[in-house]
């Protein structure tokens, strides 16, 4: 059967020492002294299971996005650097609102 790394996250120390058992894998040798880290990380390697989900970003251009966001962090520097600061609350704002669109986009 297989698994992914949602639903082996998911289970508990007993049932992920159980599909251990099953498998003859290495990396899951010991596994009735490992705790649910180390177990699920040996599992993922003896199945060959990713350890983080992928996320995607839907609906917006993120490299423009993120061209945009480097602009403004080139800017804030340069701010920094100077003695006049007037403009520095409106350039952080603007870089949080652009890695939040980010975010909000990630499903």
């Amino acid at each position: 059967m297989a698994h992914t790394f949602e639903e082996l996250k998911h289970k508990t120390v007993v049932e992920l020492r159980e599909i251990a058992k099953e498998v003859q894998h290495e990396a899951v040798e010991g596994a009735s002294q490992m705790n649910k880290d180390h177990l699920l990380k040996a599992l993922c390697t003896a199945l060959h299971i990713e350890m983080h989900a992928h996320h995607d970003v839907v609906g917006i251009d993120k490299a423009a996005i993120k061209a945009r966001i480097h602009e403004l962090q080139k800017k804030r520097d340069a701010i920094l650097a100077s003695t006049e600061r007037k403009e520095l609350r409106g350039v952080l704002r603007q870089i949080h609102a652009l890695k939040r669109t980010i975010r909000r986009a990630t499903v």
